[in-house]
């Protein structure tokens, strides 16, 4: 099975910016215009994208709307959206606008009901970002810190006809240190839910290492990519290649 590979479109006051471990203050500006840069990843042959909208996942509603629609506009291939969703309307505007997929983070751990509902009306539209800080779910842009594990959330979402989970180990995003595989692996294995591995590509070797996890584990589908890509330690070519 051909593993999907998710280049990252985070957006920053209007940019394409890479943070170090979620710090808001540990922003690199990679692109002034994020609508370029989905056209340059899409050029590159990647067939989905992963937008997330930073201000919005600390404010908790969307800030970086009109980047996100220049993208929608500027692009063919599937777009998945996170960041500051956190009810249906919004669910459903963004669904209407052309978003293949929303991304649900701090809403499953704080409104249960909503993740339930969205994944009822829209299957196969939502999915849930269990991002962890050293096992457990951090929540609010990764600001706060919750007393639920990644494992327990993930079986608390198994009926809930979401799409995929996307796990992020915190203390490697932005780091090029090497993919949480373990941790991935283990949750994946756990549930029969598809997941999807973030949070640290360095090279090559990550995405070799992600195709053998994938044939041990069926539920191991892809990962996001970030600053590996725009750093050009990982070529884009290459990735695609083995993913494939």
């Amino acid at each position: 099975m051909a593993l999907t590979l998710y280049p990252a479109i985070d957006l920053k006051d209007g940019a394409c910016v890479r943070l170090k471990r979620g710090a808001m203050d540990q922003a690199t500006i990679y692109a002034e215009d994020p609508a370029a840069q989905a056209r340059a990843f899409e050029a590159a042959g990647f067939r989905a994208l992963h937008v997330v909208d930073l201000d919005g996942a600390f404010e908790g509603r969307p800030v970086n709307g009109d980047a996100v629609r220049a993208i929608l506009r500027a692009v063919s291939v599937p777009v998945q959206l996170g960041g500051g969703i956190r009810d249906m309307v919004g669910i459903e505007a963004w669904l209407a606008l052309g978003i293949s997929r929303v991304i649900l983070g701090s809403a499953a751990v704080k409104n249960p009901g909503l993740v339930r509902a969205a994944g009822a009306r829209y299957p196969g539209r939502i999915v849930v970002g269990i991002d962890a800080r050293d096992g457990m779910v951090a929540t609010e842009g990764w600001a706060e810190t919750s007393r639920l594990t990644a494992t327990d959330l993930a079986h608390r979402l198994e009926d809930t006809g979401i799409a995929a989970i996307i796990h992020t180990d915190i203390a490697r995003d932005g780091m090029l240190a090497g993919l949480n595989l373990a941790a991935t692996e283990a949750l994946a294995d756990t549930i029969a839910i598809p997941v999807i591995a973030s949070g640290g590509v360095a090279g090559i070797a990550d995405i070799l290492r992600l195709r053998e996890a994938a044939a041990r584990t069926r539920n191991l589908t892809g990962a996001i990519i970030g600053r590996a890509l725009y750093d050009g330690s990982l070529d884009a070519a290459s990735a695609l290649a083995e993913a494939a």
